[in-house]
């Protein structure tokens, strides 16, 4: 037990981290598995790629524009995470 937390464990941590905002930045995109689950019952499931469908389909292109420049920034700073966890351990 003791290998594990502290040789194990320690040199695990940043594919762990890394993991974890990969998984964050994949599901941010996630349309399909959301609607087909939770549906789109309005009101109840408000996440990102359902409102901007439903923005698009009522012809409300601003906020469609605004959550998806929310969702573009998310992907982008969990990716430039990725990449300043890269540099810090691995060089």
């Amino acid at each position: 037990l003791e290998t594990l937390f502290r040789v194990i464990l320690p040199n695990m941590k940043a594919s762990i981290l890394v993991g974890f905002v990969l998984h964050f930045a994949h599901t941010l995109g996630e349309f399909g598995v959301v609607l087909m689950v939770g549906g789109n019952i309005e009101g109840k499931t408000r996440v990102a790629s359902i409102v901007i469908y439903n923005a698009v389909e009522s012809i409300d292109y601003a906020t469609a524009h605004l959550y998806s420049l929310l969702l573009l920034s998310l992907s982008f700073l969990s990716l430039l995470t990725l990449y300043i966890i890269n540099r810090r351990w691995v060089l």
